[in-house]
């Protein structure tokens, strides 16, 4: 199961395909992220762990999603330049995919299926909902969209001995 979720093959924001087990990480942080969300500050956080913790063995990647109140409309080029502009980001971005619902992208139905939610549901609620994952792909912790970013320092530090 754990092989699986390294190996599930995704698209860049770029086109390039990836697999999270491309990344040689001790930790991932997968987001599913929105331009037009309440919780789009959020991305300001994710660069700080991104820059903070690349060096120690985390990556992280936002999968752009338009399913939660339509807070995502732009194309590619139009979700990566107002991340760069408005966020700084710098950490890897890629298309945008469903997470819920029958053409859900595969690494989301795996994650979900690894780390249910709340009363053991699978849906994911809303935008910014994190799935940290070992390196291993063993491990897979998810969090709510209302949890900061800053909050699962603990968390990455266990997984890259920070």
């Amino acid at each position: 199961m754990s092989q699986d979720l390294l190996a599930i093959p995704c698209t860049t924001i770029t086109g390039e395909q990836k697999r999270l087990g491309d990344f040689g990480a001790k930790a991932i942080l997968v987001v599913n992220t929105a331009s037009q969300c309440g919780f789009t500050p959020q991305y300001q956080g994710l660069e700080a762990l991104w820059k903070q913790y690349r060096d120690k063995g985390l990556v992280v990647l936002g999968f752009p999603c338009n399913q939660f109140g339509k807070q995502e409309p732009g194309d590619e080029q139009a979700i990566s330049s107002f991340c760069e502009l408005n966020f700084g980001v710098s950490f890897p971005l890629f298309r945008k995919v469903e997470v819920n619902g029958p053409a859900a992208h595969p690494l989301f139905v795996q994650l979900k299926r690894q780390a249910p939610g709340l009363l053991g549901t699978q849906r994911i609620k809303w935008n910014f909902t994190k799935f940290l994952i070992s390196g291993d792909g063993r491990e897979v912790t998810r969090y709510a969209p209302t949890t900061r970013p800053d909050a699962l320092q603990a968390a990455i530090d266990a997984l890259t001995n920070g």
